[in-house]
């Protein structure tokens, strides 16, 4: 804003968390060396096959976690696929929406949470999202992309929406409208038109989500200690 009205020349980047930024710039970066490599503009003929070894080498396969469930055995180099799927997509669809929901949705949580906060929800609802897909019998396809850590930050949102509701008076189920009607698309995908069963690693992840925002949020850690110190 100047004395003169808004200032048009300001980068629409100004009000974004800076992690915020640098996270959707990650993922913007890989997805973009894969489209130069698959252009062949980059890494020569062997590059068309940048997204196919990033998958074998990122993706979480749900067989990683039934394995360590039977052998009860933990291997470090598979657990680190919790968090690296998130960083790999299908193409360039995938990760548009993925990068358009992470700038929306951050910059809204952003606002009330600190930065350890949001990235507390971020990769917290990204490793959940992979555990509860992990351990559903089943589960043959691997888990990619970043929308379980997106859906982490809608249930951040719904948890500042539900505590604002609270605090007014009003009905708080108000909150969940929003997971709601994108439950119900993904449902609708995934039921109607074939789709996969990805959506259960979102759910998972706005679960979690939601959850981690009673202990991240200004004040929360001891509003949470408060109340398990007043039912002991």
């Amino acid at each position: 804003m100047t004395p003169f009205g808004p200032d048009h020349t300001a980068s629409p980047f100004n009000s974004l968390p800076p992690v915020v930024v640098a996270l959707a710039l990650v993922i913007g970066g890989i997805e973009l060396v894969f489209q130069l490599g698959d252009a062949g503009l980059a890494g020569g003929a062997g590059a068309v096959g940048w997204r196919l070894d990033a998958l074998n080498a990122w993706a979480f396969s749900p067989g990683i976690m039934e394995r360590m469930v039977q052998t009860g055995s933990v291997d470090p180099r598979q657990l680190v696929r919790m968090v690296t799927y998130l960083f790999v997509h299908m193409g360039f669809s995938h990760v548009l929406f993925v990068i358009v929901f992470l700038l929306a949705l951050g910059k809204l949580v952003g606002e009330a949470f600190s930065t350890p906060a949001l990235l507390a929800v971020f990769f917290g609802a990204g490793i959940a999202g992979a555990a509860v897909y992990g351990l559903i019998p089943g589960m043959q396809m691997a888990l990619i992309g970043g929308y379980p850590a997106v859906y982490g930050l809608i249930g951040a949102y719904t948890y500042i929406l539900w505590t604002g509701l609270g605090a007014a008076g009003e009905s708080r189920a108000r909150a969940f409208t929003l997971i709601g009607f994108l439950l119900g698309i993904q449902l609708f995908f995934a039921f109607a038109l074939g789709g996969g069963n990805d959506w259960i690693g979102d759910i998972a992840g706005f679960a979690a989500g939601f959850l981690i925002s009673f202990a991240v949020s200004p004040g929360g850690w001891r509003r949470v200690m408060d109340r398990t110190r007043r039912r002991n």
